[in-house]
């Protein structure tokens, strides 16, 4: 039996697939500086708003809680970031950079700017406005996918 015709193009795949081909552009960026791209996307965040608590760079940086757990641990390990607990709730942990990490930062903003600029060249800068208005479009109107059941 043929299997069901699709109708609609593979949209996840199709947005893995342009990650994947941006991150080219980026990674050997992050490797030269020993970092992985979860390690950079937690720096890039907190570089941009200051400390953060562990759940909220899960969720700024698309990392699932247990991961970000294995992840601060050998960030922490390589003085990449620091953990300290909160004076008003000793539950809580703030993530901040390092002096080793602002030197990072510093390195990197620059190279990653110019990886954009160059992108932006090549492709124009009003297509790549466009992909941004598009993707916070869905982003911000898709509905959240209702959790699995044990039956599903």
């Amino acid at each position: 039996m043929p299997a069901a015709a699709l109708r609609h193009r593979n949209l996840p795949h199709l947005l893995l697939r342009s990650r994947e081909t941006l991150m080219a552009h980026f990674r050997p960026l992050l490797a030269e500086q020993g970092l992985t791209e979860q390690q950079w996307r937690i720096l890039r965040e907190v570089v941009e708003q200051g400390p953060l608590e562990p759940r909220q760079l899960c969720e700024a940086c698309s990392i699932s809680s247990p991961s970000i757990v294995g992840v601060l641990a050998r960030m922490e390990e390589t003085g990449l970031v620091t953990r300290a607990r909160m004076a008003h709730d000793q539950r809580r942990v703030r993530v901040s950079l390092t002096a080793k990490s602002r030197r990072i930062a510093q390195k990197l903003v620059p190279l990653i700017e110019q990886r954009y600029e160059l992108l932006e060249r090549a492709l124009g800068l009003r297509p790549i406005q466009e992909v941004y208005d598009a993707l916070d479009a869905l982003l911000a109107r898709t509905p959240r996918a209702a959790p699995a059941t044990a039956g599903d």
